[in-house]
C-alpha cells in the first residue's frame, strides 16, 4: 500500500470527522459510494485524481489542505492542525456578517491568552 495513498487517506477522515460529517454524507456529497470513501479513508483505494477532486470539492476545502499530515508534526502542531480543520468547518457555514462577528471573539480570546 502506498504511504501517500494512506496519509491522504487518514487526512481525508479527519476533515470529514471534523465537519461531523458520515462517510455516507460525504459519498452523497461527492457523488460516490460510502465503501468507496472508507477504502480511501484507509488507504486501500489507488484514486484518481478526479475521484480526489470531488472529495476536496464536498469536503469544501483547497487541495494544498490533504497533504498537511499529522504523523509528521509534533503533538502541538497536531493540535494546532486539528484546531483549525474544526475552526475551517465552522467558518464555512458562516455568512459574511457572522465571519466578522466570529473574528472580533477571536481576537478577544487571543488578547486574554497571549
Amino acid at each position: 500500500m502506498s504511504d501517500l495513498r494512506k496519509l491522504v487517506g487518514e487526512r481525508i477522515r479527519a476533515i470529514r470527522k471534523a465537519r461531523g460529517l458520515t462517510q455516507q454524507q460525504l459519498a452523497e456529497r461527492s457523488n460516490l459510494d460510502d465503501a468507496y470513501i472508507g477504502s480511501m479513508e484507509r488507504g486501500e483505494r489507488n484514486f484518481s485524481v478526479d475521484t480526489l477532486e470531488k472529495v476536496i470539492s464536498a469536503l469544501e476545502i483547497q487541495p494544498m489542505e490533504l497533504f498537511y499530515f499529522e504523523g509528521s508534526l509534533n503533538e502541538t502542531a497536531a493540535a494546532q492542525r486539528k484546531a483549525i480543520d474544526e475552526l475551517t468547518a465552522v467558518i464555512n457555514s458562516l455568512s459574511v456578517d457572522q465571519i466578522e462577528s466570529f473574528m472580533r471573539v477571536n481576537k478577544e480570546l487571543a488578547r486574554v491568552f497571549l
